[in-house]
């Protein structure tokens, strides 16, 4: 528990808060950003009264959130807080006890998982889940293999439709190796790569299908400070040249600071705040739950 008497002006001077590296990308489909005029419509995605327990043990309770069109909404919260648990009930791997989450205006008791990617949701995991015998480019091709509608046969055979899947899975996996400053390693196997080029091959895979909404699962952790920044501004380039809807869990408050639109706080299983990074930063509920904790994790690792 943090000391009562810290403030939010101390969070914001022990912190360090990464501002993204501008990234250059393709014009944006979507919505770019979130103002007052977007929030007045109906979100992408909603959750409403989402409870899950595991052998008597509740990892969320009554939880609600909504994610509009275009932000980057990040989760935040101690450890065991809940956080990967609501991504995994949003992205399907988890069926809440209670509750429903909504998206794009179709609600489900649980989002079919076999079905996420076609619905538009896509994710990266808290550890890396590449194939590491296979190169960068074919890395990113596996994100794109449910949208092939060639039969097994035809692909085995190389029929005419196979052949046509395979050459534009190709063309977008390069589009979105080149987006993020991935393609001089496109050739090498994603094994033989540094840790933070090969989160950065994680992102591609799961940005490669144009998802509508990307779930990021500590996407910065055991990074660099350098990385972190190279990141937060692939992250935010995703959504400001793809129009990607993004939810992201990470422990680096500056991260979460500088790259949200809107934060959710979550703390035992529970959400103690919701609001823009300057409300979230002064609530003295938040302090006392998680950012006093942040500073002197930050205290701690600068010493």
């Amino acid at each position: 528990m943090a000391n009562a008497h810290y403030t939010a002006h101390d969070e914001t001077s022990a912190v360090r808060e990464y501002s993204p590296l501008p990234v250059s990308g393709p014009s944006s489909r979507r919505v770019t950003n979130v103002d007052s005029h977007a929030l007045s419509h109906p979100p992408i995605l909603a959750l409403a009264g989402i409870t899950l327990s595991f052998g008597g043990v509740t990892a969320i309770s009554s939880v609600d959130l909504a994610v509009q069109l275009g932000e980057i909404r990040a989760i935040i919260g101690p450890n065991g807080a809940g956080k990967s648990s609501l991504i995994n009930v949003i992205s399907g791997q988890y069926r809440p006890d209670s509750g429903h989450v909504s998206l794009n205006g179709k609600t489900y008791k649980q989002v079919p998982a076999q079905k996420a990617a076609r619905l538009g949701i896509a994710r990266t995991f808290q550890n890396l889940a590449l194939f590491k015998g296979l190169t960068v480019l074919e890395n990113v091709m596996t994100g794109l293999t449910f949208q092939r509608r060639s039969t097994f046969v035809g692909q085995a055979f190389g029929s005419p439709r196979a052949r046509r899947e395979e050459r534009e899975a190709r063309e977008r996996a390069r589009q979105v190796i080149d987006f993020l400053h991935l393609g001089h390693v496109d050739d090498r196997l994603a094994g033989s790569l540094p840790y933070g080029l090969q989160k950065r091959v994680e992102l591609a895979r799961a940005l490669a299908p144009d998802p509508q909404i990307l779930l990021l699962d500590e996407p910065m952790a055991g990074m660099t400070a350098t990385e972190k920044q190279e990141m937060a501004g692939f992250v935010r380039a995703a959504r400001e040249g793809y129009g990607t809807t993004i939810i992201l869990i990470e422990h680096d408050i500056g991260v979460v600071m500088g790259l949200s639109d809107r934060i959710a706080v979550l703390d035992y299983g529970r959400k103690i705040a919701d609001g823009t990074p300057a409300e979230v930063r002064a609530d003295q509920a938040v302090i006392d739950a998680y950012l006093g904790v942040a500073r002197e994790d930050h205290e701690q690792t600068d010493a």
